[in-house]
């Protein structure tokens, strides 16, 4: 075949036909990765939380999107993702909609502000909990949906929520987030050995690390730090993130386009982490 035959160009960006879970699906990042499975073609996204009333807030705004394919739709599936019951009790509510998945979204995630001296004990293994525990728990307990449809070609996908502050040095002092930081780097690096393990089962492990986006866990280090207009200053797009942003990266890895991407740790800031001459996110030196 040419190198100019690309086959089925039409189909490369297509999930038609897709199911996707995607957790922490009802606010912020998780949301909009959501709303673009299924503008992208998706046939179910399933959409978890802690909150139910959350989950059924954003199916709602989710199956009223324009334009979707017949028949699609999101489904609520509340469930605490920081422990293996809950986990257990989110892959049981799926099974009885669908017997396979195509995409796993791990997007839970927890963060803690505190100074180094007084940083409590608790909050640094809550957020590893979530934010790692959690994550390798969900993909383990998805694993026997996720190879039911894999293939050498259209393998099943596994996405995981870092961030760039796992890249590099997260936010420090007086509302440091050393756990929050740290478990993003031990995911990035658990997702990496997840993406060797599960090859062979045609499953991809990939890790989105986003930068600087408003969303509810951010407003307070926005505040912080001055406000967004300062800190999109800082970035050498001179904006911070957009849904659109999220949208494209989830949309491509989980899509024929990125089949052969595996291991990947990709960020999504606009170059920040690389402009700033150092490997911090926007909040690091307050």
């Amino acid at each position: 075949m040419s190198d100019a035959q690309i086959s089925d160009f039409p189909s490369l960006f297509s999930l038609k036909g897709k199911v996707a879970i995607v957790t922490g699906g009802s606010r912020g990042l998780g949301l909009s990765a959501a709303s673009a499975l299924l503008q992208a073609g998706a046939a179910k996204v399933f959409i978890s939380s802690r909150k139910a009333k959350a989950c059924e807030a954003a199916c709602k705004e989710l199956n009223a999107l324009p334009g979707l394919q017949s028949g699609a739709k999101a489904i609520s599936v509340p469930a605490d993702c920081a422990t293996i019951e809950g986990i257990k009790s989110l892959v049981e509510a799926v099974k009885r909609e669908t017997e396979f998945v195509d995409i796993l979204l791990a997007n839970a995630g927890a963060t803690w502000g505190a100074p180094f001296d007084s940083h409590p004990d608790e909050a640094f293994a809550k957020v590893m909990d979530l934010n790692v525990r959690g994550v390798f728990n969900l993909v383990r307990e998805c694993a026997p949906l996720l190879s039911k449809r894999g293939t050498i070609r259209d393998p099943s996908r596994v996405l995981i929520t870092a961030s760039v502050a796992g890249l590099g040095i997260g936010t420090l002092g007086k509302h440091g987030t050393y756990g929050y930081s740290a478990s993003k780097a031990a995911v990035i690096h658990l997702g990496k050995n997840l993406a060797v393990e599960l090859g062979p089962r045609h499953i991809t492990v990939n890790s989105i690390c986003p930068g600087f986006f408003p969303s509810k866990m951010t407003h307070g280090l926005l505040e912080q730090s001055g406000g967004a207009d300062s800190i999109a200053k800082t970035n050498p797009m001179l904006r911070l993130g957009i849904p659109d942003d999220i949208a494209g990266i989830v949309v491509y890895l989980s899509s024929r386009a990125g089949s052969h991407v595996n291991g990947a740790a990709i960020p999504v800031d606009g170059g920040a982490i690389l402009a700033s001459g150092e490997l911090m996110d926007p909040g690091s030196k307050l």
